[in-house]
């Protein structure tokens, strides 16, 4: 038995199979289960191989992954130390939260516990602590085990989202006009937004908290296009710049009422460490990059060479 117990399970040249165990398996039901599920093992050999590891009580139900090289006692210890499958869920910076749920709700690997949920029903089952979810999770890879519920993967972005933010508001520049993190986390979100490079994210920020702290309006189509949901169709015209609601800081001053979309670590670092400038606006040269202007008339002179 110690011989065959150190041979590899698969044949060579064979790909990885992918295999799972119910809960409240005996170890003998475990052996069954892998031979139903076409585990090139013996059941018998296994089950015995499994007691005599003193493991067999100590096996986890989930889904795994066996994959060539394993043999019989690493597949015991997989088992017992419940090395599950890995998955993985990319989550992109400056995604809505409704484009982060449609790709939570398409990934196959996650039980979708929360499809026929509302964002308020969900978010609830998060935290009590927040009205709108917009902004609440941090975009990065996240991994979880095959067959996990998909609540799993929003607590986890959320939980790094709060502890992204709290790191940051404890470094931030202290004569910012923040008067609480959510605050931040908005600002942090419409520079995810507007910036086309990510160098220029701190003149950025500075550009805006500069407006805050002068009364201006911060006057940023992102805004304008979360507002519009979906009756944006890839333009804006003057009567949606006219168009007053919530979202629309050409018609409203201050931050809007919540974030407009996930904002990644460089976004909040900028929001809360701002360059210090006297900038008070920005233009898109067409590249990627901005010009920067103190004034309205360098301001007006730079939207009339690269903008008409």
């Amino acid at each position: 038995m110690l011989y065959w117990a150190k041979q590899p399970i698969l044949t060579p040249g064979a790909g990885p199979v992918d295999f799972t165990i119910q809960p409240g398996s005996s170890v003998r039901s475990v052996t069954e289960q892998l031979a139903a599920q076409r585990i090139p093992v013996q059941p018998v050999a296994l089950e015995w191989l499994a007691r005599l590891s003193g493991k067999s009580s100590r096996i986890k139900a989930g889904s795994y992954e066996l994959k060539p090289g394993t043999t019989p006692l690493r597949l015991i210890d997989q088992l017992a130390r419940g090395e599950f499958a890995q998955e993985s869920l990319s989550i992109i910076e400056g995604w809505t939260f409704r484009q982060m749920r449609q790709a939570i709700a398409l990934h196959p690997a996650l039980k979708h516990d929360t499809v026929a949920l509302s964002d308020t029903e969900l978010l609830a089952k998060i935290s009590t602590d927040f009205i709108l979810p917009e902004g609440l999770f941090f975009p990065d890879t996240y991994l979880f085990a095959k067959g996990v519920s998909d609540l799993q993967v929003y607590r986890q972005a959320h939980i790094a989202m709060l502890k992204r933010l709290a790191a940051a508001w404890d470094k931030r520049d202290p004569s910012l006009p923040y008067k609480k993190p959510y605050e931040a986390l908005t600002m942090a979100s419409i520079i995810e937004k507007e910036t086309g490079q990510k160098s220029e994210r701190s003149m950025i920020a500075g550009v805006f908290v500069n407006r805050l702290k002068t009364g201006m309006l911060l006057q940023t189509d992102p805004t304008v296009i979360y507002g519009m949901g979906e009756k944006f169709q890839g333009n804006i015209r003057k009567s949606d710049l006219l168009a007053d609601n919530p979202f629309n800081t050409y018609t409203r001053a201050g931050l809007p009422p919540s974030p407009i979309a996930l904002p990644g670590n460089a976004a909040i670092t900028a929001a809360l460490n701002p360059a210090r400038t006297e900038a008070l606006y920005f233009v898109a040269r067409g590249d990627g990059s901005s010009v920067f202007s103190s004034n309205l008339t360098d301001h007006i002179r730079a939207v009339n060479k690269y903008q008409r």
